[in-house]
């Protein structure tokens, strides 16, 4: 099973993780916890201290065309709060 990992970049994640030293990440619905923290510590080599998951369901959206009435449904994600040691930090950018 391959879990995918993606940092929330925003402007209130950003001031999350300054404040409280906590980083967000969208990852795979079937991620757990403790896969989420491996994955965590192996990437950006820091200590996980504590993770906190948030489900979102897929939401059903629709738009008025030319060609009619368009449905269609938003994926659903999993959000992870993920709390790292005092002092340390990720840094985003380091891979690219």
């Amino acid at each position: 099973m391959d879990i995918q990992i993606k940092p929330i970049v925003t402007e209130k994640a950003t001031a999350y993780s300054e404040k409280q030293n906590c980083y967000i990440f969208a990852v795979s619905p079937d991620a757990n916890k403790f896969q989420i923290k491996d994955i965590v510590e192996k990437l950006y080599n820091v200590r996980v201290e504590r993770v906190n998951i948030a489900n979102y369901s897929g939401k059903r959206v629709q738009r008025y065309t030319k060609g009619g009435l368009i449905r269609g449904r938003h994926d659903a994600f999993k959000k992870a709060y993920v709390t790292v040691a005092e002092g340390q930090k990720i840094d985003y950018y380091s891979n690219i």
